[in-house]
Parts: structure tokens; C-alpha cells; sequence
């Protein structure tokens, strides 16, 4: 199976990093800079990308869409979210997953795997506060699209914050690195199915989380609009023991990354879209 470019996946980081001013709500031009190149990513891969497009506080903002196998009628999503926390680079929350899902997309044209269902890249806007649990959420405006369209949407997986990882220096505990699998138990065996898969290169281990469905904190990612229109939807996020401790802080920068570990995250993240069916 063709693999995951660790010098592609930090070139990704580091042009999405550099983005000044940062990439939230308020630096509407920095996410059209981050939306454009992700756009010709996507064309660059052999993609035909399209862009959807809604109004928050009199301002337009995008999600960039490329589909593989556009006339399957059965569409498996894989997602991840490009705006940032107030004032940060977002180097993990969230340009790592937005690298992951740009490779994913190249991995997947390029191998052209016969499958029985196409797959939708979606790079969502408007995942952080203070659109986070409103229907201004880039994810929601998709997901009711679908549900409107009566889309056939088997499975989505939004990926957050795949890039930090726990190392000898900052792991006294030896605690193991891994990937969760995190939804809610109404989808427990489209969970199961995902952690499995993931587990199956054996090349990182995985663990799912299936919350109780009214759970106060379900649903910490775009996988939570999905619920609302009975899609199941998972959110995979990488972890080193008790997570990131730069998270949603100016020290969230691509340094603090490990992309030995997350080149292994992505290729194992490809196989499970890739088989699961």
C-alpha cells in the first residue's frame, strides 16, 4: 500500500502555521489564503475540489471539498477543521489533521482502490468557539446539506489533533502512545469497526471511547453535527497518555510535534477509510 510522506505532512504544517494574522473567525482573508491551499492541493492530486459556502456575522466563510468516486451513491466522509483558537498557530489544533486529510486525499487518488463506496475530503471552517455547538459550524452546514440531499452517508470521521505525541523526554511514565477512537454508544459498532481497522497495519494502537448518548460532553468535534441527521460519525484524535498540553495556546506550534508518530497516525487512519467495507 502506498504511505504517508512525513516531509509532505510538515511542509502542510508549516505553510498553514505561517498564516499571519492567524487563521480564526475574525482573519477572514487568512482563511481564504489556508481554503485556497488547500483547494490546489486537492486539483494538484487530480481532484475536481468545490467549495461550500454560508453567511456568520455578515461574513462568508468555506469548506473545500474534494470527492473520490463521486457516482457512488454510498459516501464515506473523512473531515478535518482549518480555523484555529483566537490568537495561535493551531500547529496540532488543528493543521495536523488538515495535512493528514491533504495526504489522505493523494494516498487515495493515487491508489485508486476499488471500493464499493466514494469518499468525501471535507477541510471544515467555523469549528472553533464561538461558532463551537451552533448551527454556524462548517460541519453542520455540511451535514444538513447531505441529510437534505438524502445522501447515503455510511460513516464520518473527523480527525483532530493528530500530530503530538508523548517522546522520552516529556513521558516519564512510559505511558503508550496511541489513537482514540471517540463517539457516542448509539454508534458503538461503527466505533469498534473503526478501532479495529486501525489497529490492523500495527503500526500504532488505538482505542475507542463510545460516551453515553447524552453525555454533557459529547461531541467534542465536527462528528457531533452528524449525529443530529443519524450519520454515525467518530472523532479520531492522537494522544500521548493525557493528551496535549499546548492545546488552545500560543505554544501550539510545529515543534512540539512528532511526525514520525503522525506519518504512522495517517497511514493508519488510510487503511481504515480505504477498507471499511
Amino acid at each position: 500500500m502506498i504511505s504517508a510522506h512525513k516531509k509532505t505532512l510538515y511542509q502542510h504544517v508549516e505553510f498553514l502555521t505561517s498564516i499571519k494574522p492567524y487563521r480564526n473567525y475574525k482573519n477572514v482573508k487568512s482563511l481564504q489564503k489556508a481554503a485556497n491551499y488547500i483547494e490546489e492541493n486537492f486539483k494538484k492530486f487530480g481532484f475536481n475540489p468545490y467549495r461550500q459556502t454560508w453567511i456568520a456575522k455578515e461574513n462568508e466563510y468555506e469548506n473545500v471539498l474534494a470527492s473520490f468516486q463521486p457516482e457512488k451513491s454510498k459516501r464515506f466522509i473523512l473531515g478535518a477543521h482549518y480555523d484555529v483558537y483566537k490568537e495561535q498557530e493551531g500547529a496540532d489544533d488543528n493543521a495536523s489533521s488538515v495535512a493528514g486529510l491533504l495526504e489522505i486525499a493523494r494516498m487515495v487518488n493515487q491508489h485508486q482502490p476499488k471500493l464499493d463506496y466514494g469518499i468525501d475530503f471535507i477541510a471544515y471552517c467555523l469549528e472553533e468557539p464561538p461558532f463551537f455547538k451552533t448551527k454556524k459550524m462548517g460541519s453542520y452546514i455540511h451535514a444538513k446539506s447531505a441529510f437534505e440531499q438524502k445522501q447515503n452517508i455510511i460513516g464520518m470521521i473527523s480527525m483532530e489533533m493528530i500530530g503530538y505525541y508523548r517522546t522520552e523526554k516529556n513521558n516519564p511514565n512510559n505511558e503508550k502512545n496511541y489513537l482514540i477512537v471517540s463517539g457516542i454508544k448509539k454508534y458503538d459498532d461503527f466505533n469498534k469497526h473503526l478501532s479495529q481497522l486501525l489497529k490492523k497495519p500495527g503500526i500504532i494502537d488505538s482505542r475507542r471511547l463510545s460516551y453515553a448518548d447524552d453525555y454533557r460532553n459529547n461531541g467534542p468535534s465536527d462528528h457531533r453535527n452528524y449525529w443530529e441527521f443519524n450519520y454515525p460519525g467518530v472523532m479520531i484524535i492522537g494522544t500521548g497518555g493525557k493528551g496535549n498540553p499546548h492545546y488552545h495556546k500560543k505554544s501550539d506550534q510545529i515543534h512540539t510535534l512528532n511526525f514520525d508518530i503522525m506519518t504512522a497516525a495517517v497511514n493508519s487512519i488510510a487503511y481504515a477509510v480505504m477498507n471499511f467495507e
